[in-house]
């Protein structure tokens, strides 16, 4: 499951070819192939296709921080095992790589795609002792609802993303999507990318907490990076690079993510990350949590009317109840792996305890 590609310092050389005039050369290299007239697109290409460019704020305060890199998005075996409790202690060590990665899944209805994406860190941190708490492993994210238009790609309709224990809503403008059960919180914005052809949704992460939201509600505050989709990892050259590609990484894939649901080692509970108290999570700090990250199927507001995880494995409902859809959307499922393990999802959801991300 590894990916240890790296970048070797490739926003200097980025910059370097700027000044040189020959970017454009090298962008249209890297544009993506475009789907053949007709053709059915992947949901690994819808993936790629409507992943956002992510903007993630760096802070290199304190020596929880590793001097930014506990700010890196990574996969979530970056140490090179699936044990959920040893990630904090391993963040900091070398030898250990931090390639960009960001999870995702679709699940399909007759009328949408509903895409989710999940950005995890090895450490939810802070940097001073008062009112914080940290823990091990860290996972916020965002869900895409497209409409089925006809066309390759449909059209984004609506975002919703979660930062902590909190969803917070967006429609791009020209949306026919408005308020339903809940506000509005802002406007999703496009931008294009310098590494295909599309624009793309743009998202940002605050640093330390990592909650997620439209940009730029959250937004790079000195050193920072920019994130863009693609088919390969690369890992910052430092916590101020504002061209680094990420790969994308199926949820569902054969040994995937939610195939390892049930690994106790990743897994304290069903969608809850197993994370522990050791080393010096905490130290300096109010406290260090314990098993306090989630998947998507474990991420909740618990102020909603949607269940724990629903965001992810019936994203239907959670359209329905957040916006005011014309014509409504279809609740039959025709590709959704997650309702697979429904029952199990709907009464864990019912009896687990609420968890804080």
């Amino acid at each position: 499951m590894l990916d240890r590609s790296s970048k070797a310092g490739g926003s200097r050389v980025a910059r370097a070819l700027a000044a040189a005039g020959v970017v454009a050369t090298l962008a249209a290299a890297h544009l993506a192939a475009p789907v053949p007239a007709g053709a059915a697109v992947s949901r690994s290409q819808l993936a790629l296709r409507w992943a956002p460019i992510h903007y993630q704020d760096v802070d290199a305060t304190g020596t929880h921080a590793l001097g930014g890199r506990s700010d890196y998005i990574a996969r979530i075996d970056f140490d090179g095992d699936l044990n959920g409790r040893n990630n904090w202690d391993r963040a900091g060590q070398t030898g250990t790589s931090l390639a960009a990665h960001v999870y995702y899944s679709v699940v399909e209805t007759s009328t949408h795609w509903y895409i989710t994406y999940l950005f995890f860190h090895p450490r939810d941190w802070a940097d001073h002792p008062f009112f914080e708490t940290e823990h091990e492993n860290d996972g916020e994210g965002v869900l895409f609802a497209i409409e089925r238009d006809g066309s390759t790609y449909g059209v984004l309709r609506a975002a919703v993303t979660v930062a902590h224990s909190d969803f917070y809503s967006y429609t791009p403008a020209g949306s026919t999507w408005t308020d339903g059960r809940e506000n509005i919180d802002g406007a999703l914005q496009f931008q294009a990318s310098p590494h295909d052809a599309f624009e793309h949704p743009v998202t940002a992460q605050e640093a330390q907490g990592h909650g997620l939201k439209a940009y730029p509600q959250y937004a790079i505050n000195g050193d920072g990076l920019v994130y863009y989709p693609s088919t390969v990892a690369e890992t910052p050259s430092d916590g101020n690079d504002r061209d680094v590609r990420y790969r994308l990484v199926d949820i569902f894939a054969a040994d995937g993510l939610w195939a390892q649901r049930s690994t106790p080692s990743l897994f304290a509970g069903l969608g809850t990350f197993a994370g522990d108290a050791s080393g010096d999570c905490g130290s300096g700090t109010w406290s260090c949590s314990t098993n306090s990250a989630n998947a998507p199927w474990g991420w909740d507001d618990g102020n909603d009317v949607p269940a724990r995880g629903e965001i992810a494995s019936d994203p239907a409902k959670l359209s329905a109840e957040y916006f005011t859809i014309p014509g409504g959307v279809a609740r039959t499922y025709t590709y959704n792996p997650y309702a697979s393990a429904a029952a199990a999802l709907a009464e864990a959801a019912r009896t687990a305890p609420r968890t804080v991300d």
